[in-house]
């Protein structure tokens, strides 16, 4: 906080806590080195995204110590976050510069999309190795059982009614008020949307209250449910999909897209946004049946389209199983563990 938002007015005090915290962790990381004979390292976003400082520099400081082989995991950078990670100091812009990402020799990269790979090479001449987010394909999803029989009629949503999924957080970039959109052009008040996130990550409940305002705006009250109060009560989001018809994920800006791959581990169709910079040169190309968006535009068209499929259970079924096919083929643990056996060698 001191770093970024309550900046004191002399850095020093800041830069002396930061060394001394990173002194505590370098110490008690190389402890736990040594006594559990650890080979590699992997550093997931530690070194990549500057959220904690003090960790960084000291994961920077074992590898100079140490010479113990790393890979980081890299998946948020600062300079993608606009004034969030910057200091009005330069001596803290310094340090996170010269730390995050971790850019010492013999350190081996991975990325979660091609716009990563493409920001190593352009950035620091440096050859990433991309590692798609992944599930587990061979596990039993979104299967309907007791546990999560009456989910839905819990809240609210009869046997005869139809549930859109919105298996997000609650935040600007999600797109939900396109999502509220659709449920409005559909004009039916059998179908209803269920959106599972919370709004923790939203600054001043902003963009929730936006919405809120939207669905009374659209006379929706009776046909949007907030259900994160819910889905704690489940154990993980597979009983949240179980009876779900579809899902909606119209994000404009993501660093990959679990949802989507999650809606093909569930066997739903989902209809989703062109987003930034990763779906269509990471997800998209894969041939994935889907109704896309571009720029959220809910167009005749593309409304039809997804009707079309909302009202058909036979065809719902049968692209679930066509994108659980290509996702367990591109997305899985398999393709993982392909990944690992090139990244861990040294």
């Amino acid at each position: 906080r001191k770093a970024f938002y309550e900046p004191d007015k002399d850095p020093n005090a800041i830069l002396e806590h930061i060394e001394d915290v990173s002194n505590t962790i370098t110490d008690k990381l190389k402890k736990w080195i040594f006594n559990n004979k650890i080979d590699v390292l992997l550093s997931e976003n530690a070194s990549a995204l500057p959220s904690h400082l003090a960790m960084g520099v000291a994961i920077k400081k074992v590898i100079q110590q140490t010479g113990l082989p790393i890979v980081t995991h890299d998946h948020d950078f600062h300079w993608e976050r606009g004034k969030r990670y910057s200091s009005v100091h330069d001596e803290v812009n310094t340090l996170i510069n010269n730390t995050f990402p971790l850019l010492l020799p013999d350190v081996r990269h991975a990325v979660i999309n091609t716009f990563g790979l493409e920001t190593f090479r352009g950035r620091f001449n440096i050859e990433a190795t991309m590692v798609p987010n992944v599930m587990d394909f061979e596990r039993d999803y979104a299967i309907p059982n007791e546990d999560n029989r009456y989910f839905l009629k819990n809240l609210g949503v009869a046997d005869d009614e139809i549930a859109l999924l919105q298996v997000t957080r609650i935040v600007r970039r999600k797109g939900i008020e396109t999502a509220v959109s659709l449920i409005d052009k559909l004009q039916d008040k059998k179908v209803k949307l269920i959106i599972t996130g919370n709004n923790n990550d939203d600054n001043n409940r902003e963009y929730y209250n936006e919405i809120v305002d939207q669905i009374h705006d659209l006379n929706l009250t009776n046909q949007v449910i907030f259900a994160s109060h819910m889905v704690r009560d489940h154990k993980d989001l597979s009983d949240v999909y179980a009876h779900g018809r579809a899902c909606t994920y119209f994000s404009t800006y993501e660093g990959f897209g679990n949802a989507f791959v999650e809606a093909a581990l569930a066997k739903k169709p989902i209809f989703v946004n062109n987003y930034k910079p990763v779906f269509m040169q990471d997800i998209g190309n894969k041939g994935f049946k889907t109704v896309m968006l571009e720029d959220n535009e809910l167009t005749d068209e593309k409304v039809k389209k997804m009707m079309d499929i909302i009202y058909n259970e036979k065809l719902c079924a049968e692209i679930g199983e066509y994108n659980f096919t290509l996702g367990k083929k591109y997305f899985s643990f398999e393709v993982l563990e392909e990944k690992l056996s090139e990244l861990f060698i040294f």
